[in-house]
């Protein structure tokens, strides 16, 4: 079953990899993948340099890379060329052999170390977007000096499986990890030596379908001491409640300093001050380090860990951790970053240890485990101020923002999807299997867009195009403590709000075609070049006090950008892609844009001020101008409407176009697994529908959480259950909100427009064609219509 949901799954992947003419690449299918690792955590953000690199002779092969923020982590990538080939057979797809990965695994590891050995120095032009990685690589002061560990991701569109038994059955695979001795200098030109760290990991369908359904949480990170460090870790039980047990222990620096050279900041994950900057509180822990190192277990808070899984013996009257599973430093993150980099600059930490206490959940789901490590970072927490914001798709704001998508029609009646929760289309998808190719007409990829593309298409209209750069959980996290300020008033998460958003996503998506991909492209910056552009067109409307606002609702009116304005844009794309050549005091643009002081040097250039001031800018910017008046009183007509939340609505609607069948069928498939009050709430489900009752809030959240139980569980299910699709409720919505959007966009009597509905529907022979006054008359009070009246629009 599984095998089959990992090829279904693979179908779906390259289909949204294809471009325009159908053509499949290496790049656009890297683009779609590197999110899921950035879901994981494995990475820290999808944004990457493609350097695409194949020197058959030598065997040798990168697609691309990325250089962690602290410059001691490189990260590679290298794609699986033969696995996204559409010819292939489910055989060929199906790999057991670690040999066959091995193989891949080879090309990029010789390029690691011939960039090393200085043996591909003359081999490449300098105009290749791999030769600045290979000269950091090389460089005895830089990469050589500053990196420790290597990862290398083969991500491959194959199933890794057992062929041994009945069926295939999924495999993990473990790959060896390597050293590769190097030397450097140090900052005083002494001669340096120690082993860079080589990890592989495989990014397969397994991986990438079980990201999927986790609904992008992070991959568990599991620490096995006992393997790690030879032996497990004395602790003692300090307390055994219901949710948890409490263990209290001490940590050499050293276990701590491996660790995180190992797993870096992804057991930092859940660590609320893992998102501030080491700075500040670390200098005290490195003054201790350096001047009093036995005295740091006295002087210093310790950590907190927790973990929702563990492996403990008793051995002759002593606890020992062996292993813990879901391991998280909640709180001292900045203790085991400075151990760390005080050990990578030279300092001895030998005599340092670390006081932690092991909290260890139990019977806790995972909202529960959340809840349980948030407090304890909230209330353990006292040295660095620390942000409450929920990052989690269930944000409030997320959750009202998912609502608007889904009643708001654009003004050429098309909808965008936005993928609140990870895989939340591709189980739409997986739910309706006969409804796939409709669905896609309905919602094709170009308008659809996750939380975490949200967050960059939002903040891209402000003077950070670097944190948009850097992409990942920096600029999510300022996307959300925006959307959600602790102490500030909240955005008003209403249509207005809903509207510039998408204005600024098709402002985005658009410049990001104008500067194409691969061959056809003005360079190899887009990443950098299109969130600079838009923060120049920024700084020079909306940002500067001197000048009327960029009206952004008017890209969402017309749903792109007119010919002049795309002009423009691409004159000045051309202009930044050159400035950051220019003002980049690094040869890797791409790494450098990530960097406020490149921008601080474009944005007060002489190039940009001369731009932004010519008359062709002027000209094109002044169509799309607007007062800060004019915007207040549209502002404050807008605030006049009453805002009507269709959410439950839509939500009502889609359950019953799936008819009470359906849920008959899946209460009877799913009889013996469901509790008893999981059987009654299917049973009010398939009662509302037969009786045309709205379904609360409540039950649309079970009903949601049962498909994806099943999409996780009984995938097959989906495909065991026919049934025809009632379009009446979906489209009778779709049909009233689009009349009640039109009222409201164009300031027209809703009363008058929807007696003209009623008077055509009764020209047309229908019987309940009084419902629209009914339907007006609630609106009117700021209601949304019953699921019965949309019924009965149709009847």
């Amino acid at each position: 079953m599984e095998i089959n949901e990992y090829l279904k799954y693979r179908e779906d992947l390259l289909v949204d990899t294809k471009d325009e003419d159908g053509f499949i690449s290496e790049s656009r299918f890297l683009d779609l993948v590197l999110p899921s690792l950035s879901d994981a955590k494995l990475i820290d953000s999808e944004d990457y340099t493609d350097c695409y690199l194949y020197l058959k002779q030598d065997n040798i092969k990168i697609n691309g890379y990325q250089i962690n923020e602290s410059e001691e982590r490189l990260q590679i990538f290298i794609v699986n060329e033969e696995s996204i080939d559409l010819g292939n057979t489910d055989e060929n797809i199906l790999i057991s052999q670690k040999s066959y990965y091995d193989f891949i695994f080879a090309k990029v590891l010789k390029f690691v170390r011939k960039a090393i050995k200085r043996q591909l120095d003359n081999e490449i032009q300098d105009a290749h977007p791999i030769k600045p990685l290979i000269n950091f690589i090389a460089s005895p002061t830089l990469g050589l000096a500053q990196i420790d560990v290597i990862e290398l991701f083969l991500v491959s569109a194959t199933a890794t499986v057992e062929k041994r038994g009945e069926a295939p059955t999924p495999k993990m695979l473990d790959f060896e990890d390597e050293e590769i001795p190097v030397v450097f200098y140090d900052r005083e030109k002494n001669s340096c030596k120690k082993d860079i760290h080589v990890f592989k990991r495989l990014i397969d369908l397994n991986f990438l379908y079980n990201v999927l359904i986790s609904q992008g949480n992070r991959e568990v990170l599991e620490v096995d001491f006992e393997r790690l460090f030879q032996k497990g870790i004395n602790a003692i039980k300090a307390a055994d409640e219901e949710n948890f047990e409490s263990y209290l222990c001490v940590l050499p620096a050293s276990v701590l300093a491996e660790l995180y050279k190992r797993y870096s900041t992804r057991m930092l994950e859940k660590n609320v001050r893992s998102f501030l900057q080491f700075k500040g509180v670390n200098q005290g822990i490195r003054d201790t380090i350096r001047k009093n190192p036995e005295h740091f277990i006295a002087y210093n808070n310790g950590l907190t860990i927790t973990a929702i899984g563990a492996e403990i013996e008793e051995l002759d009257e002593r606890t020992v951790i062996k292993s813990l599973k879901d391991f998280q430093i909640v709180n001292g993150g900045q203790t085991t970053a400075t151990i760390y980099f005080s050990q990578k600059d030279g300092l001895d930490i030998s005599k340092v240890k670390v006081m932690a206490k092991i909290n260890i959940a139990k019977n806790a789901n995972e909202e529960d485990l959340n809840e349980l490590i948030g407090n304890i970072s909230r209330y353990s927490n006292a040295q660095s101020k620390v942000s409450n914001a929920d990052l989690r798709s269930r944000n409030q704001q997320l959750i009202r923002l998912k609502s608007i998508s889904e009643s708001t029609l654009t003004p050429s009646g098309k909808k965008w999807f936005f993928e609140r929760f990870k895989g939340e289309f591709n189980t739409l998808l997986r739910k309706d299997p006969k409804g796939k190719t409709k669905i896609n007409n309905l919602y094709p990829k170009e308008r659809r867009f996750t939380k975490e593309e949200l967050a960059k298409y939002y903040m891209s209209w402000g003077q950070s195009p670097y944190l948009v750069k850097k992409g990942g959980d920096k600029i999510f996290r300022t996307f959300i403590e925006e959307l959600s300020p602790e102490k500030a008033k909240e955005p008003n998460v209403n249509r207005d709000f809903y509207e510039h958003v998408i204005a600024r996503l098709i402002l985005f998506k658009e410049l990001e075609k104008i500067y194409g991909a691969g061959k056809n492209s003005m360079g190899q910056l887009r990443s950098a070049v299109v969130p600079y552009a838009i923060s120049v067109l920024y700084i020079a409307t909306t940002g500067s006090k001197s000048v009327n606002d960029f009206d952004l609702f008017k890209i969402w009116q017309a749903e792109k950008l007119d010919d002049k304005l795309k002009m423009l844009m691409t004159e000045l794309m051309q202009l930044v892609n050159e400035l950051i050549k220019k003002y980049s005091l690094s040869e890797d643009y791409g790494e450098y844009s990530k960097r406020k002081e490149l921008w601080d040097s474009i944005a007060l250039s002489r190039e940009i001020k001369q731009f932004i001031t010519s008359s062709q800018f002027l000209e094109v910017t002044r169509t799309y101008s607007i007062s800060q008046e004019e915007l207040k009183k549209r502002l404050l007509k807008n605030l006049k409407v009453k805002e009507i939340d269709f959410g439950n609505l839509y939500d009502n609607a889609k359950i019953f176009s799936r008819g009470a069948d359906y849920y008959k069928k899946l209460l009877m498939l799913l009889f013996d697994r469901l509790s008893a009050s999981q059987k009654n709430k299917v049973d009010r489900l398939i009662y509302c529908i037969n009786q045309k009752a709205d379904i609360d809030e409540e039950h649309c959240e079970f009903e949601r959480e049962l498909i994806h139980k099943i999409r996780v569980e009984n995938p097959d299910l989906f495909d065991s259950i026919q049934f025809m699709e009632n379009e009446v409720y979906v489209k009778g919505v779709d049909s009233v909100v689009k009349l009640y959007n039109s009222c409201i966009e164009n300031g027209l009597n809703l009363t008058s427009e929807f007696e003209k509905r009623r008077e055509i529907s009764k020209a047309r022979g229908l019987t309940k064609y009084s419902v629209f006054d009914d339907i007006a008359k609630g609106l009117l009070q700021g209601k949304s219509p019953s699921i019965k009246q949309i019924y009965y629009t149709s009847i």
